[in-house]
């Protein structure tokens, strides 16, 4: 039987790390065999690409090199790692995917839909998550959350509050837009109350599996 594929979306400060943990354990102690992996990267060339993408040095790149770079690790991604797992039966699990295009390059970046849905028709064919969770947060909640961490911030990190605000909305028009596929958690709350949450959703889907 094929795996399926879960993706875990959301801005900056949502919490993706100690979601996608637990995500990883339901799954396994539900018996599925699960490959945990990330975007940009989860491959040798996604993970040089996402070095590009991050480094701060590369604060003056142009937007449409900023999305080709996105796709190029993807496509890679997709090859590579996730459909082989899926074909094998294995659960994949990703922070972040295409839907981060559609919310950063897009929403963010002001690049026009069109341009990345052939980009994700080219790169992907039919392949589309199973199901994704939006961890969707205030955006000042957010951005308080990853400053406190005491990190050195990335490129992408460095950009302002309009610019996450314009994330956060492509993001649940997304999920409005899908609702068949997306699951939005509010992830101001508390880590008990999202994970709760996460469960039931994730649980839905193992039932129709089964």
């Amino acid at each position: 039987m094929r795996g399926k594929f879960i993706v875990l979306e959301g801005g900056e400060g949502a919490g993706k790390s100690s979601n996608l943990n637990a995500l990883q354990d339901l799954l396994e102690a539900r018996g599925c065999r699960v490959l945990r992996t990330r975007e940009p990267g989860g491959t040798p060339l996604g993970e040089a690409v996402r070095g590009l993408l991050l480094d701060p040095v590369h604060a003056g790149m142009e937007v449409k090199a900023e999305l080709l770079l996105m796709f190029a690790a993807r496509a890679q991604h997709v090859a590579q790692v996730i459909r082989p797992a899926l074909d094998e039966g294995v659960w994949v699990i990703s922070d972040r995917f295409t839907s981060s295009s559609y919310a950063y390059q897009g929403g963010g970046r002001g690049l026009p839909r069109e341009a990345i849905g052939w980009l994700e028709t080219f790169v992907q064919d039919d392949l589309r998550p199973d199901l994704t969770l939006l961890l969707d947060t205030p955006v000042d909640v957010g951005l308080e959350r990853m400053r406190s961490r005491g990190e050195p911030e990335d490129r992408i990190e460095r950009e302002g509050r309009p610019f996450f605000e314009r994330v956060r909305a492509a993001f649940l028009a997304q999920a409005e837009a899908h609702a068949e596929r997306f699951k939005v958690l509010d992830a101001s709350r508390g880590i008990e109350q999202v994970q709760a949450a996460l469960r039931q959703s994730v649980e839905t889907l193992l039932a129709r599996s089964s």
